[in-house]
């Protein structure tokens, strides 16, 4: 599976590393959270069937993060966002199997 790293394009998907559900807001006071609260931001995640948005390094290549839209059904990334707001929709390339 190829998947598009916004600075480096196309690459296979052994390059990267998947750093879960994008858009987890850390709590501003963690020191205030009960364990259970603590823990609940740490490991509870939505999991869903279908359209996702998550979090990607491009480990073996650039090192940067970036949020991709995927797919959990079908692994097709639907579109790429870095962190500083750029996106790109590169749904013709992603999904498909190198």
């Amino acid at each position: 599976m190829l998947i598009e790293c916004p600075w480096c394009g196309p690459r296979a998907e052994s390059e990267f590393s998947c750093g879960g559900e994008a858009d987890i807001v850390r709590p501003a006071e963690p020191d205030k959270l009960s364990d259970r609260e603590w823990g609940d931001y740490l490991f509870m995640r939505k999991n869903p069937r279908g359209v996702h948005r998550e979090q990607w390094m491009h480990a073996q290549g650039c090192r940067r993060w970036f949020m991709a839209t995927r797919d959990t059904v079908t692994y097709a990334f639907q579109g790429y966002e870095t962190f500083g707001g750029a996106s790109a929709g590169h749904a013709a390339k992603e999904g498909k199997q190198s």
